[in-house]
């Protein structure tokens, strides 16, 4: 029999799918295979059968991830899962930034990212960059206690296990190939910018610009420039990828290997990622089978370039560098490309830039003078080895590697406007009478992983009825993080090579002579190092007892170690228990419509050692007190002994875990021969001893201390829902759906926010609204109205006293997805939304479109056409000349519904008959596949999933449409 079988080590062994069977096999040979159980592994290898698992997880198939246009496989994950919360808050090619979020944000300082277990290797997210998705085999999400509990305290936000795929005992050699090839676009927004003649006319109206100078004929007859930033300052991207495996399977031995190339060039000149990968898993055994062993092995090497913003912040508000900001607000009226070199607009403009003109510097920055390159190589590698003693007794050490290196490297060339303009502005005929412009910084980390896991496990059935499975555990894992930094500002423009260390202006130095002042010196480099060498320990035991397949118990304890406490408090013990009735075994159901009807139930506590949320940099908690030599740079150099002593980092001793208490009570069905399959689950999470800086005396030297105080909890309820509405021969049919809601509160604090738009506070939610309430215009004056803090309207609201609660935060309560699959003979569809709801988020971008101060150096919204005026009172657009704008920024005018509905991804394809295809080749599919299609939302920016709070212009996710072909020989 020739039936194609994945075996979901991490996640769900199953058979299911015409699919999985050869075209020969029969009606009663696939009912017989059917009866085979799922098998769900939970982490560190344990793995349980569906009927009998008592924890909350979901497994998400390989099917899911493959053939997908996103960098990280974490992306195609949004939607799939109730109770995870996916949002890429960057759609730049090659970007990490996304936020992973696990039945609510579980702390309020500390890092809330989910553990990450790659072939039981721990992970992070950020190098997932460099992890083919086409490699994968599954992904579980574990969520209650009973499931995460079994990695301790790193298992706190929930918990992330990854599987690659393996090779196959007795199966032949077989080579599969996927290509894809695609397009990419970035999406619209929605404020309904001014052209040109409106832009003119509102100029004229406000009095500012070269509108104010104009006629109305004139204005009329405008035929100068009419530039549409978004089709200047965007362009198509392009993406494509080739994966080739081989696999393998004698009667001892099998392998997997695998080489895979993505190239993505983006929707905004000067970014792109190309990734290249390699990975070879092997696995063996022994004659008798006592003895196992696995090796993975997987390489991984990647370039990016990129915006300054993916690493600065703050130009997200800079119209120079950021070309997502520039596209709304840039001038309709200015030319594009007016001029072609940095040297070029430096001549004709010289300082004298800013407003309009700020689309010019962009441009020049677009033609490659900012450059941004990332370079990442991982190397990671786990080995394990299995010895059964006996029947019933098996020890086993897993031990691995991970080790990552990363060079940025950004510059500012001197033959950029930007380098150039700063030359300019230090020039001075007296003290420095030859500047140079430009800088270039040189950033490199490393950091080497190892971890090594030990255990042994006994299994015992007693009688058929009662089975026993007993493991003892110990977890090591050893850190080591080291960071380099150099800038060298001044860069000789004939010499200078980026990234070659080239071109370096020496220091030079002048004295001052104005009498005693210190004196000055140019172009001198800067340095710096960081590094951090830090361990984890455990060891913990595990029990999971059966009753004749009705009742089952399940617990973990462990003990944990951290180097990142002291004294006392560096060791703690987490546990959890968990308990299943499998409904449909009593002797009352049988002959039900339940195939399995399963309730289930935990609890259990969980430690986060995560004191900060940085994926990299130092964490201060982690150093004993120390004292810093200070050197300034620009006044004493680098050669001066004088300095200045400061403590740095200041410890506290007592600091403590944060401890997360979780209950979750769920339950499984199945019913009518698994036509319609499901859970539900509700849970309360509470954190208590949370992270949090407290105030203290600046006689010790800092005016803040790291301490644990305050308790937070999320509540909630997940769904998970499919129906196959037809399964035959030729057609299938099946639609699924899940939600989540999840409601957060604020327990205790030492001390509220009583300051800024979003706050935290006693018996709210995390991440809440306080603004002032914005009700309209007044129709009498066109100034803005506002209601105060006991509900009076008013044209002056005081901005530190009528914020509000609002009852609103910018993390969404309800997320989830749904779709469906289908197929027709040889022909199949498939599709999958994913939807967030009773999100809000601050619009800043609508705060720039309608502000018409702005309107002599910045686009503006066609709608303040609109604008109130003594004949147009029936307006919600306030009065050019209102006299209360600066009151709008701190209400809830810009505060926007984000909810949203996604069509994340649709695919239609074709396997082609085998008489088409011939003997040489196995099968083939072509397909054709969107990625962010469509997007139904009130949110009028480019996208409304990124989780910021005060939106910015942020790269956005892309709307992407692949061709593709999968061929198995």
């Amino acid at each position: 029999m020739n039936v194609k079988l994945r075996v979901l080590t991490a996640g769900v062994l199953f058979f299911t799918g015409q699919a999985m069977f050869a075209q020969d096999t029969t009606r009663s040979t696939k009912e017989k295979e059917s009866k085979i159980e799922e098998v769900v592994v939970l982490g560190y290898n344990k793995t349980q059968t569906k009927p009998k698992d008592v924890t909350s997880s979901v497994t998400v198939s390989a099917e899911k991830l493959e053939n997908r246009p996103n960098v990280s496989f974490l992306s195609s994950l949004q939607g799939e899962a109730a109770g995870l919360s996916i949002n890429s808050t960057s759609g730049s090619p090659g970007s990490s930034k996304i936020d992973v979020i696990i039945r609510g944000v579980g702390s309020i300082n500390a890092s809330t990212e989910p553990l990450y277990v790659v072939d039981g290797m721990i992970s992070n997210s950020v190098q997932f960059r460099n992890l083919n998705p086409n490699d994968l085999e599954s992904v579980s999400v574990l969520k209650d206690a009973a499931a995460t509990s079994i990695y301790g305290s790193r298992g706190a936000n929930g918990v992330i296990v990854i599987r690659t795929k393996q090779g196959k005992y007795g199966k032949r050699f077989d080579v599969s190939y996927s290509g894809t090839v695609g397009m990419s676009l970035i999406p619209k927004t929605d404020y309904n910018m001014a052209n040109s003649k409106q832009i003119l006319t509102l100029q004229k109206r406000v009095g500012v610009g070269a509108g104010s100078e104009m006629t109305d004929a004139q204005i009329a007859a405008y035929d100068g420039p009419d530039t549409k930033w978004n089709e200047e300052l965007f362009k198509t991207g392009f993406t494509q990828s080739h994966d080739l495996s081989m696999m393998f399977g004698g009667e001892n031995v099998n392998d997997y290997f695998s080489i895979g190339y993505l190239d993505q060039t983006g929707t905004v000149p000067q970014t792109d990622f190309k990734r290249f990968t390699l990975r070879n898993n092997l696995n063996g055994k022994s004659t008798n089978g006592r003895f196992t062993y696995n090796s993975n092995i997987a390489l991984g090497y990647s370039k990016r370039h990129q915006l300054d913003q993916e690493t600065n912040g703050n130009i997200a508000s800079n119209v120079i560098q950021n070309p997502l900001l520039a596209a709304i607000v840039g001038l309709p009226t200015i030319e594009s490309n007016k001029y072609k070199t940095g040297q070029e607009l430096f001549t004709a403009i010289g300082g004298n830039y800013g407003g309009g003109q700020n689309v010019w510097v962009l441009q020049d920055v677009l033609r490659g003078t900012l450059p941004n390159l990332l370079t990442e190589t991982s190397i990671v590698t786990n080995f394990s080895a299995s010895y059964k003693l006996t029947d019933d007794l098996t020890v086993t050490n897993r031990s691995g590697l991970d080790y990552k290196y990363n060079e940025r490297i950004f510059a500012r060339s001197p033959n950029s406007f930007l380098g150039l303009i700063t030359a300019f502005n230090s020039r001075n005929a007296t003290l420095n009478p030859n500047p140079f412009g430009g800088i270039e910084l040189i950033q490199k980390t490393r950091e080497f992983n190892f971890n090594s896991v030990t255990s042994v496990n006994y299994h015992k059935v007693i009688n058929d009825d009662h089975t026993f499975d007993v493991g003892a555990y110990m977890d090591w894992m050893k850190v080591h993080y080291n960071s380099t930094s150099q800038q060298q500002t001044g860069l000789y423009p004939k010499t200078w090579v980026f990234g070659a260390g080239t071109g370096y202006v020496a220091p030079v130095y002048y004295d001052n002579p104005n009498a005693g002042q210190d004196p000055i010196v140019y172009y001198v480099p800067t340095a710096s190092a960081g590094q951090i060498t830090g361990s984890t320990l455990a060891y913990f035991l595990t029990l999971d007892y059966d009753y004749k397949s009705k009742y089952g118990l399940s617990g973990v304890i462990r003990r944990d170690g951290t180097y990142r406490f002291t004294g006392d408090n560096r060791w703690a013990t987490f546990w959890s228990a968990a308990g299943r009735w499998n409904i449909d075994q009593e002797d009352f159901m049988e002959g039900s419509i339940f195939d399995m009807l399963k309730l289930r139930a935990s609890y259990g506590i969980q430690g986060n050692q995560n004191v900060v949320a940085a994926a990299y940099g130092t964490n201060p908690l982690l150093q004993s007190p120390n004292l810093v030599r200070e050197y300034d740079s620009q006044a004493l150099g680098y050669a001066n002994t004088q300095g200045a002593y400061y403590f740095s980092g200041r410890q506290n001793p007592y600091l403590q875990w944060e401890e997360v208490g979780q209950a979750n009570i769920g339950i499984d069905y199945r019913l009518w021969n698994s036509k319609i399959e499901g859970s539900v689950d509700v849970y309360n999470k509470k954190t208590d001893k949370l992270f949090s800086s407290l105030n203290v005396s600046s006689i010790t030297g800092e005016t803040s201390l790291e301490a644990n105080n305050g308790a937070l909890q999320n509540r909630g309820i997940e769904v998970m829902l499919r129906y196959n509405i037809i399964k035959n021969e030729n057609a299938s049919l099946s639609i699924y759906g899940n939600t989540a809601y999840n409601k957060s509160k604020i327990l205790s604090l030492v001390k509220d926010d009583t300051a800024g738009n979003v706050r935290n506070v006693t018996g709210g939610m995390l991440g809440e609204w306080y603004l002032i309430r914005y009700v309209g215009v007044n129709k009498d004056n066109g100034n803005m109205l506002f209601l105060d803090k006991d509900g009076n309207v008013t044209e002056t609201p005081n901005t530190l006293t009528d914020q509000v609660k609002s009852d609103k935060s910018y993390l969404p309560k309800w997320n989830g997805g749904f779709g469906f699959n289908a197929s027709y003979k040889n022909f199949f569809l498939d599709a999958h939304f994913s939807y967030q709801a009773d999100v809000w988020r601050y619009d800043n971008q609508l705060n720039y479109v309608l502000d018409p101060t702005t309107v002599n150096n910045y686009n503006v919204s066609a709608d303040l056409l609109n604008a109130w005026t003594p004949t147009n009172q029936n307006t919600n657009v306030p009065s050019y000349q209102a006299t209360n704008f600066d009151q709008a920024g701190s209400s809830d005018r810009y505060l926007k519904d984000a909810s949203f509905v996604k069509l994340k991804v649709l695919t239609m394809g074709y396997s082609l008959p085998k008489a088409m295809i011939g003997n040489s080749i196995k099968s083939m599919k072509v397909f054709v596949s969107g990625e962010n299609l469509f997007l139904f939302s009130k949110w009028k920016g480019y996208d409304p999933e990124p989780t910021f709070a005060v939106s910015t212009s942020v790269y956005p996710n892309l709307r992407t449409v692949t061709l593709g072909v999968n061929v198995d020989f």
